[in-house]
Parts: structure tokens; C-alpha cells; sequence
């Protein structure tokens, strides 16, 4: 599910197999020393530095032809520290890695997103989040970080320790430095009892203001095409452990959600024309059901159809409007929709440029099949989502600008002054950054 990197001529793929990129040379430091040589040596050697995780970002926001920083040997756990109730891990540690070890700590994460490929530092670099009432992204779960300065320093930051940087740092985008450590605040392991139900289009929007205040944890798919979604409920339990049975499971999340629905992908790419009618029938072919079980293997799960996707953060309140937007365009449009829109909340954070930063916000998120043209849905989207004051995922396609994203986030300024601060020479900078950055 990693990246792909042909040796042989040196260029770079992300997963969804938009971007690639050609560096100079790649490195991959085992230590936090050899991390900071390479720094110094790019900088000496007149090369740009991006560190790259496993290329689950659809922009090209760690593309470089300079230094590609891989970060494989970069990861595992440093310690845990169970009176402060937190693990301090290396960057470059797959999120699977972690969720594991931590369960067999008998501690865990308190929320996390959907997918688990991803590095740490990847993944809270560019703001990834699951859903929830008062839990955030990965990010808002930082409680320290260790950064290499474009100088080739080591700077440690937290709410006591350069809390500006750490107000920053925890959603960098890769522009103020490259992320050695993360220290993540944990708890111990609980249990989550899933309930996931079919429901009506009309019916959650109406009740969605009830269903985001009931339950800790709440989501919904809506199927293009159809008046019918699929919503998820997670919410703590006492237990007793009730997994998904391994045949259910395999037939559930494998065989519809993975086997199915790719072939579906490849019919619907070859006949546009019989999207409409696939989608009312796999959205009709799920049924409800109920689990429980540790948070990890409630909240993610394998996504082996490879897609495309944007996503956008509007304030919790625009919701229900945006999406009815939405619906209304693709009736009318002609377009031909074969993946179901993710719909999924936050809470407001402190964190500088997080889509989150300062707003409780819905997340509204748009997938096109790996391959299928997506530039017409993607463009009506975007421009329903800006109109709402929406703030794109830094890792999802987008084409927004700094002079846009200055007047969605209020702090923008202040992040843009300590990137002047600590990378006065622009080392890690890129096309995608100074984009939605600024020069």
C-alpha cells in the first residue's frame, strides 16, 4: 500500500498514482543525527528537502526534485511514559504499527482516522481526522514534537516548551521543518460498540444536529445517485467484546467493500451510464449491524480500491445546506458519481492550520475511481465548498491558493511569520507550498 519507488530511474509515485516526482536523491536517516546531516547537507549542496511518508496525500505537498527524505528506518516506539499518559514515537512509524503496539500496552489513541497506512508524522502533517463530538484529528492529540530546523538544528516543542512552534508545528505541511518524534497523548484501551444503518438522505440531514449530539463518534456515506446513505455510530462501551464474525467480516468489509465495489468501479468506468443503477443497488445492499471492539478495529478498515479525492472542511452549521448543494448539482449535472461522499465532524482546535483551527466543523469528502476523469465533479464540489467558507485538506486535491486560504484561516499570518523564522532560505520549499503558502 506504500509507496512506489522504481530504483531504477529514481522517481517517486504517491498512492493514488497522480503525483510523481523525480529527486536528485533520496536518503533514509536511522537516527534523528542522521536526519539532521542530511538537512545540512541538502542546504550545502544548494537541494530543496521533503520528507515523504507512505504517499497517502493526493497533492504533490511532499514532491521535490532535491532530498526525498523516506522515513522506514526512522520508526518504533522511544517510550511510553505511563504517569503522563503518553508514547513518544519515531516519524516515520506506520499508524498500524502504533494502534498495534499501543493495544498490546493496553492503551490507545482517544480517535484516528479512517485509514491506518500512513506515518505519523505524515498523517498529522497534513491534518488527517476521523469524526467526532469532542475528540479531533490525530494532530490535537500532540503533546510534543521534535522538529529538524532548516539550519540542521533539533528543536523540541510542546504547550510549555516553543509553544508558537508547537501551535504550528503539530499541522507543519512539511514547510517549517522535518518531524523526528511525536509524543501523542494515550489512554487506557477501551471499547467502541459500532452501529451501522442505512438511512435516509432527507432523514439525516434533518436529524443530523441530534445524531452529532448523541453519539461520540458519528459519520455518514451518501450514495450519489440515491436518496439512501449509510451512517456509522461508535460510542464507548462497557463491552462485552462482540467483533465483526470473521466470515461477516470478510464478506462485509472485503468482499462488498473492497471485491464488489472495485468491480463495480471497473464497470461503471467502461459504462458511465450504469452508475445511477449500481448505486441504488450497493447502497441497498447493505445491511445494519452491530459491534464491539478495541477503538483501532472499529475505526479503520482497508481501503484496497484506489481512488482520488478532495476534501473540504466547512463550519458545522453550514452542513446540511453544503450538502444539499451538492446533491442538487449532481442531479442536475450529467456527471456520473460511483463512490459515496464521506461526511464526518470535528471539534474546534488551537492548532494554527488546522481545517478545524478555531470552528467545529463538518468535513465534506469527494472520491472519484483511480483513472475515471474526476476534474468536472471535483471543480462543481470545490466551488460549492468555497462559497461556504470551506478549508481543503492539505493532502487532498484542491486548487486553492495563499490569497484564498489567508481569508479561511485567521491565523494564517502567524504561520507564514515563523516559516519566515525558521526557514528564512525556503529549504523545504516546494511547488505545492508556495501555492498555499505564498512566496
Amino acid at each position: 500500500m506504500g509507496t512506489t519507488t522504481s530504483a531504477k530511474n529514481g522517481t517517486w509515485r504517491n498512492w493514488g498514482g497522480n503525483v510523481s516526482a523525480r529527486p536528485a536523491r533520496q536518503v533514509a536517516p536511522a537516527s534523528v543525527e542522521e536526519l539532521a546531516a542530511a538537512v545540512r547537507r541538502a542546504a550545502e549542496d544548494g537541494l530543496k528537502v521533503k520528507a515523504v511518508g507512505t504517499g497517502h496525500s493526493f497533492t504533490s505537498i511532499a514532491a521535490t526534485d532535491g532530498v526525498l527524505i523516506r522515513p522506514h528506518l526512522l520508526t518504533g516506539i522511544r517510550g511510553v511514559d505511563r504517569d503522563a499518559m503518553t508514547v513518544t514515537v519515531e516519524a516515520g512509524t506506520p499508524l498500524k504499527r502504533l494502534n498495534a503496539a499501543l493495544a498490546r500496552e493496553g492503551l490507545s489513541l482517544t480517535n484516528m482516522g479512517d485509514i491506518m497506512e500512513q506515518t505519523v508524522s505524515g498523517a498529522t502533517s497534513t491534518g488527517t481526522h476521523g469524526t467526532g463530538r469532542e475528540s479531533a484529528s490525530i494532530a490535537a492529540q500532540i503533546k510534543g514534537l521534535e522538529l529538524v530546523t532548516a539550519d540542521g538544528s533539533v528543536l523540541t516543542c510542546s504547550a510549555r516548551e516553543n509553544p508558537e512552534v508547537f501551535a504550528a508545528a503539530r499541522i507543519g505541511l512539511g514547510a517549517l521543518g522535518v518531524v523526528s518524534a511525536i509524543t501523542f497523548a494515550v489512554e487506557p484501551l477501551f471499547l467502541l460498540t459500532a452501529r451501522e444503518e442505512p438511512m435516509p438522505f432527507d432523514r439525516v440531514l434533518a436529524e443530523f444536529d441530534q445524531l452529532w449530539a448523541e453519539n461520540e463518534h458519528f459519520e455518514f456515506y451518501w450514495f450519489p445517485h440515491t436518496g439512501n446513505t449509510n451512517t456509522k455510530r461508535n460510542n464507548r462501551s462497557a463491552g462485552p467484546e462482540q467483533p465483526v464474525g470473521r466470515l461477516a467480516g470478510w464478506f462485509e468489509d472485503e468482499f462488498l467493500s473492497n471485491g464488489v465495489f472495485q468491480a463495480a468501479q471497473w464497470v461503471g468506468r467502461a459504462a458511465p451510464a450504469t452508475i445511477p443503477s449500481i448505486a441504488r443497488i450497493s447502497s441497498r445492499a447493505l445491511s445494519a449491524r452491530t459491534y464491539t471492539d478495541i477503538p483501532y478495529k472499529v475505526y479503520t478498515s482497508p481501503r484496497r480500491v484506489r481512488f482520488v479525492e478532495m476534501e473540504y472542511a466547512v463550519p458545522r452549521a453550514a452542513l446540511a445546506g453544503t450538502l444539499r448543494e451538492l446533491k442538487t448539482m449532481v442531479d442536475r449535472s450529467g456527471l456520473r458519481v460511483s463512490f459515496p461522499v464521506e461526511v464526518r465532524t470535528a471539534p474546534a482546535d488551537d492548532i494554527t492550520l488546522s481545517t478545524a483551527s478555531g470552528r467545529d466543523s463538518a468535513y465534506i469528502a469527494v472520491h472519484m475511481y483511480r483513472g475515471t476523469p474526476h476534474h468536472a465533479y471535483f471543480t462543481a464540489a470545490e466551488r460549492i465548498f468555497t462559497a461556504h467558507e470551506g478549508r481543503p485538506h492539505w493532502g487532498k486535491l484542491h486548487t486553492r491558493d495563499a490569497e484564498y486560504l489567508a481569508g479561511v484561516y485567521p491565523r494564517f499570518g502567524e504561520f507564514t511569520a515563523l516559516r519566515d523564522r525558521l526557514d528564512p532560505e525556503r529549504l523545504f520549499q516546494n511547488d505545492y507550498l508556495r501555492r498555499v503558502l505564498g512566496a
